[in-house]
């Protein structure tokens, strides 16, 4: 009969947060990108982003 170790690798938080804050953070980027730009009253800022206000049912008239 053999004994088999299982040999878990551990990754430590920080490795875990090395990952997850990038990604965090381009998603509430992108989130403020999008959604804060509907409560913009600049033209410019408006016809950047109305397609995909109306593509992700965001009022934006």
């Amino acid at each position: 009969m053999q004994q088999q170790a299982v040999l878990q690798i551990a990754r430590p938080k920080s490795a875990l947060l090395a990952i997850a804050m990038p990604v965090l953070t381009a998603a509430l980027l992108g989130a403020v990108i999008v959604y804060g730009v509907g409560f913009s009253h600049i033209a410019a800022a408006h016809n950047a982003a109305h397609d995909t206000r109306h593509s992700n049912v965001f009022p934006c008239h």
